[in-house]
């Protein structure tokens, strides 16, 4: 299992409507193959600082999602609202803090 977390960094003017498409594909994202989760974090103090974090089965469900026709359809809509390219991060989990 892995966590993808992307830094997106977007232009002001966008942020809103970045939100309005995340909420109108999250769903889908979510029903793919190997998807256990996916949301969206928004940075406390800069408001055109967003992250998606997803939880995926397997790097390969993750690239397989990448390469789909989904894929194809969210990812033109929102790069061009990015103010510098998108960051990208696939972690495995080592530990886990217990209570």
């Amino acid at each position: 299992m892995i966590t993808r977390l992307v830094k997106l960094e977007l232009t002001a003017d966008k942020a809103d409507q970045f939100k309005i498409i995340f909420d109108q594909y999250k769903d889908r994202i979510k029903a793919q193959e190997g998807c256990f989760q996916v949301e969206l974090l928004q940075d406390e103090n800069n408001p055109s600082l967003f992250f998606t974090h997803s939880i995926w089965e397997s790097e390969d469900h993750l690239n397989r999602y990448r390469k789909s026709t989904l894929f194809g359809e969210v990812w033109p809509k929102t790069k061009t609202f990015f103010t510098n390219k998108a960051e990208a991060w696939s972690l495995n989990k080592v530990s886990t803090a217990k209570e």
